[in-house]
């Protein structure tokens, strides 16, 4: 038995030196809670108040703009987990809303995976992709096949930020054994500081019962209205869960290594 407990001690510690984190080897809470934050990467109102929240976020970067780079290493450099905010088509809205690289139904199959690889490299430290927009090619399978895959290869997971409720997204991601989660929430769907603030109950009511939970808010129009009301509420929502990254709430399943015997 001590035998045993030694070594759950020293993986619970390696874990933690790896993921580059100061956390206690033992959660003080059952419930696990990871706030997304989308748009990152053109320089928009409420970044630098996002980033400098006292919690690990996960923030969403989008690809070729002025600030992805920077806003990507400074994310990383004060401890939040970094993930590609790929701008994929959605079934209405202008093109201009997409930026740059978007992935669209009408792309050929290599120039799918050739804007997905592309997107991958331009975000540093990207550890999942999540999709900017998105209604129309979340819904496509040989769109998402191509995108999963290339995930797949990479080592990244893949959060279905349901912007639509036609996702194949959890079909194909299990065919293909890709590691995917699904948000539960938007913050800012509406951009009123009152529906933030109703959402943000919302979310402190499901933390009484969900075991992990997911949520999903912007910079830019709402940036700042989100930073205000994040900075009023997460130590309601400590009192009630552990603020982790993303990627902690990928089950364990995804880990196995296929290959091993």
């Amino acid at each position: 038995m001590r035998t045993l407990l030694i070594c759950l001690l020293l993986t619970l510690a390696f874990h933690a030196q790896v993921s580059g984190r100061n956390i206690l080897p033992l959660s003080a809470h059952h419930n696990e809670l990871a706030i997304v934050i989308d748009d990152l990467g053109n320089d928009m109102k409420g970044t630098e108040e996002i980033l400098q929240l006292p919690v690990i976020l996960t923030l969403a970067i989008m690809p070729f703009l002025p600030t992805t780079k920077v806003d990507a290493e400074k994310a990383h450099r004060l401890g939040h987990e970094v993930i590609v905010h790929l701008p994929m088509e959605p079934m209405k809205g202008k093109a201009s809303w997409l930026g740059p690289g978007a992935i669209t139904t009408s792309l050929s199959n290599a120039e799918i995976r050739n804007r997905v690889e592309a997107a991958i490299e331009d975000v540093p430290h990207a550890v999942g992709v999540n999709h900017h927009m998105g209604s129309k090619a979340t819904a496509d399978e040989r769109v998402m096949k191509i995108v999963l895959l290339v995930c797949k290869e990479r080592g990244l997971f893949y959060l279905d930020s349901k912007t639509t409720g036609k996702s194949v997204i959890p079909k194909i991601a299990k065919e293909e054994n890709v590691p995917y989660l699904e948000n539960e929430m938007f913050f800012d769907d509406v951009y009123t500081l009152q529906h933030i603030g109703k959402q943000a109950k919302r979310l402190s009511k499901e933390l009484d019962h969900d075991n992990s939970t997911i949520a999903i808010g912007h910079v830019g129009v709402t940036g700042l209205k989100m930073a205000t009301m994040l900075k009023e509420f997460i130590p309601l929502y400590q009192q009630k869960a552990a603020i982790v990254p993303l990627s902690d709430l990928i089950p364990e399943y995804h880990f196995i290594d296929e290959s091993m015997p």
